[in-house]
């Protein structure tokens, strides 16, 4: 559907998954280059009930995998993603018990080209492979960021059965021992 926010247009893309909306900023090009508003509070009021309060930004090579990451109550985070350079393969996991999507996953291909962002709500695991050389990830959080709450899922665990499309990708010592969905107990 798109919907008409103070005179500007903006798209607002429903997914399967319940609050998990897909958003793609109108950009206005010239001979100089674009214009867009990669957010704007009182523009998206309508569709996002958040204050987002810190800013994460990640500079990653072709083929690594980063998460399925969250932090736990009371610091969980909701977050609006993007790219600013290159391309991702985005998914999330809904850790949402009382959701008929309860781990079920979304993907979404976000491109510095296509500019679509995700709005993902409190009560996700998230995480996202690079599709290209130093990709530029950018996100908005809700919280700040809790070290000791965070959790991480495994990214190739057989439950979930994400297709990340490719089998070898590079990781971080944190997300290869991420717990298996089985094990999980979810405090959302």
């Amino acid at each position: 559907m798109t919907i008409k926010i103070k005179n500007r247009l903006m798209q607002i893309e429903k997914t399967f998954i319940k609050d998990l909306i897909i958003i793609k900023p109108k950009v206005f090009k010239d001979k100089r280059g674009y214009f867009m508003e990669s957010y704007n509070k009182e523009q998206l009021a309508t569709v996002l009930d958040e204050d987002f309060i810190q800013d994460n930004e990640s500079l990653s090579d072709k083929n690594v995998l980063r998460g399925l990451h969250f932090q736990n109550p009371p610091y969980a985070q909701a977050k609006l993603v993007r790219v600013i350079r290159g391309a991702i393969l985005d998914v999330v996991v809904d850790l949402r018990k009382d959701q008929p999507t309860y781990g079920k996953h979304f993907t979404v291909k976000l491109t510095a080209k296509n500019k679509k962002q995700l709005f993902i709500p409190k009560g996700f695991a998230h995480g996202f492979l690079t599709l290209k050389k130093n990709t530029i990830f950018s996100y908005k959080c809700s919280d700040y960021y809790h070290p000791e709450t965070e959790e991480t899922i495994n990214c190739f665990d057989k439950d979930l059965a994400i297709d990340w499309k490719i089998k070898k990708v590079i990781l971080s010592d944190k997300d290869k021992n991420g717990i298996k969905f089985s094990t999980f107990n979810s405090p959302f």
